[in-house]
């Protein structure tokens, strides 16, 4: 065990028995009964669970079983309506034994009291024995562990005094007392949002935001794990801060901090052999920053991945809360398990957000005049919350045809075409998009609501990672070259003229010039409006980390990276070429960074366009507004044109559909 986890466990029981010496004994007292109630338990894996949570030493495992830990909080709670404590305070029997490290803590006086009384009162023990016997069988007739486990969500039976305190900690204990914290955010949109919700848990603990780093008293890096070129960047990052720190007076002492899925994966290197940070804190452990940001003197640590937590009920403070574009996280984690991807193991676990919560995030970001919703996830249109009981069609899981998935079909629950529905009627006017997708959760309904709702993006990401099919089987994608190109067919079917974008990995595991061929000439074929290519690079914990071999060279990986690259853009700039003309919509963001008099805005396919400030009619464009642009020219990643007027996006959507049918019966006539 690491000295780091050893000072925080010490540091959790001092506070538990010592910072409060009125509430020591009954502390104590609580463990003590918990202790004896493990006698009363049948099954073996329970048994384990509650010695967990009495292990003097539980940090030995790497994490705190969270399950016990509030279980601890749970019977301690139901027995305290059971026991009398004043007369068990008294009559503590020896039997009821605590491990070493929490008799330290307990009240000797007390115990040599109740052993003294017991030693010179045989009539005494008798009437403790019974009145002990007499306990534990009001324990056995409450809940047990087991209870508690199988049905997680029904705590209602459990009766409290609402003025009772039974938490460890005393909130401000923890309070950041306006001490100021700099965020610095790398990788993934996913990142960004953690970022937000962050500062959520943090400003509503009493820390601040500090403009740059200099004034900050804490700096938190929220990292990247995916692929080791993002990890290399944190690493010169790190040293950096480090020699900051070292510069910094005893007045003004600098915190640093990891946070995200470099921290999960990399938590022993980062502590024990960088010597970097103070404070390591995984992706669903940002609830916990307050107090890992409290530990003086000490690497503060808290990995621990979880089963349920989506930060459902915590308030997104937005990194530029002036944007009129914004990101909603609806599920966490990912069940695919693709042999080329840490993310399961960084970031747990799939479990999606309830359905309501979702909801009520995107009605407070319509009405601060958000007008671009960005729907995130690891695996997004898997999203299923099983909290609501949902028995129709819909909620059976639909695969798209020729595909497959390394779990057991999922069912009930709403599924991620109702949550689409009913996200586009919160306000017509405010543009839906979702990423990132996993192709194999394409069924009917999601295509038919993304083509009725006019405020649903016609734009779909639709990883492919390679375009051949026994790379595809190595990679565990669960598809073949021939179901993905079905798939786009189809797409294109129901939506026409819909925007596709794309992942690609070159030199994976066994790639030969052949499947690299494959992959270009899929490009080819689909024509990708944007796609992401990146070089492979082997992740330790991943699958293809343990059964794989990284045969395919260094210099390899980069030319045909390169050639990925060079071919998506040369079909993203003859697409945007063809669109020279057309007139598309465009939401304003603000001022174009290469020149004050041109403004910057996205299509519905997401494509970057530039125009002028000042429209046709002499009145300037404002960040929100919806902009009539006509395209003049285009490269392979943004477009050109001019600006005619301001509209909204139902009118232009009713217009275009008025055109649309228009050119329809010219063309039959």
């Amino acid at each position: 065990m690491s000295t780091a986890n050893r000072i925080n466990y010490k540091a959790h029981y001092y506070y538990l028995f010592k910072k409060n010496e009125s509430h020591s004994k009954i502390q104590g007292q609580r463990l003590r009964i918990l202790s004896e109630s493990i006698k009363t338990l049948s099954s073996k894996d329970v048994h384990q669970q509650i010695k967990f949570v009495l292990h003097p030493d539980p940090f030995h495992a790497g994490i705190i079983n969270s399950t016990a830990h509030n279980y601890n909080h749970y019977i301690c709670t139901s027995a305290k309506s059971i026991w009398n404590f004043s007369q068990f305070k008294q009559d503590s029997p020896k039997k009821f034994q605590l491990p070493k490290m929490h008799r330290r803590f307990s009240s000797k006086a007390s115990n040599d009291d109740s052993k003294t009384e017991i030693q010179n009162s045989a009539s005494h023990n008798k009437s403790l024995k019974d009145r002990t016997a007499n306990s534990r069988i009001q324990l056995q007739s409450g809940p047990s562990l087991s209870d508690f486990l199988q049905h997680p969500y029904k705590s209602t039976s459990i009766v409290q005094d609402e003025n009772d305190d039974t938490s460890y900690f005393d909130t401000e204990m923890f309070n950041g007392n306006n001490r100021s914290v700099f965020i610095e955010t790398y990788g993934c949109q996913m990142n960004v949002n953690d970022t937000e919700i962050a500062w959520g848990i943090l400003q509503k603990n009493g820390f601040s935001k500090a403009s740059n780093i200099n004034e900050a008293d804490a700096v938190l890096v929220v990292t990247c794990a995916i692929r080791e070129g993002a990890e290399e960047k944190i690493w010169s990052r790190l040293r950096f801060l480090r020699s900051i720190k070292l510069r910094r007076s005893k007045d003004h002492p600098l915190k640093i901090g990891i946070l995200g899925c470099m921290a999960e994966r990399l938590k022993h290197k980062i502590l024990e052999r960088e010597k970097m940070v103070d404070i390591v804190c995984g992706p669903d452990a940002y609830r916990d920053l307050p107090r890992l940001l409290a530990i003086s003197d000490a690497a503060a640590v808290n990995v621990q991945l979880s089963l349920e937590e989506t930060y459902a009920d915590v308030i997104p403070v937005r990194h530029n809360p002036n944007s009129p574009s914004a990101f909603v996280s609806i599920m966490r984690g990912c069940d695919n398990m693709c042999t080329y991807c840490i993310v399961p193991f960084t970031r747990g676990r799939e479990r999606s957000r309830p359905f309501s919560s979702i909801l009520n995030e995107i009605q407070i970001l319509s009405d601060q005049g958000v007008k671009d919703v960005t729907l995130l996830g690891q695996n997004v249109n898997s999203y299923r919350d099983m909290s609501v009981a949902a028995d129709d069609e819909d909620s059976v899981m639909q695969l798209s045809a020729g595909f497959k998935t390394v779990y057991k079909p999922k069912s009930g629950g709403y599924t991620f075409s109702k949550l689409l529905k009913s996200v586009a009627e919160i306000n017509p006017e405010m543009r839906i998009r979702f990423t990132s997708p996993h192709p194999k959760d394409f069924p009917d309904n999601v295509l038919h609501t993304i083509l009725a709702y006019p405020n649903v993006c016609k734009q779909i990401h639709l990883p492919a990672q390679s375009g051949n099919s026994d790379i595809l089987a190595a990679m565990g994608r669960g598809y073949t070259r021939e179901a993905y190109i079905d798939l786009v067919n189809y797409i294109r079917k129901i939506i026409p003229d819909v925007a596709l974008s794309s992942d690609f990995i070159s030199g994976f595991c066994g790639e030969t010039e052949k499947a690299h061929e494959d992959t270009l000439s899929l490009m080819d074929i689909v024509r990708y409006n944007t796609a992401f290519c990146f070089p492979y690079s082997m992740r330790q914990k991943t699958r293809a980390h343990h059964r794989l071999d990284d045969n395919v060279p260094k210099e390899v990986k980069n030319r045909r990276h390169m050639e990925l690259h060079d071919r998506y853009r040369m079909h993203a700039e003859a697409l945007h070429l063809s669109q020279v003309g057309q007139q598309h919509l465009v939401l304003v963001e603000g001022e174009s960074k290469r020149s004050p008099e041109y403004f910057a805005g996205r299509n519905d396919a997401n494509t970057k366009v530039i125009f002028p400030e000042v429209l046709e009619d002499g009145s300037k464009a404002n960040s929100g507004d919806y902009i009539v642009v006509e395209i003049t020219s285009g490269t392979s990643l943004s477009l050109k044109g001019k600006s005619l007027y301001k509209t909204t996006l139902q009118d232009f959507s009713q217009n275009q559909g008025s055109c649309n049918n228009k050119k329809q019966k010219e063309t039959t006539v």
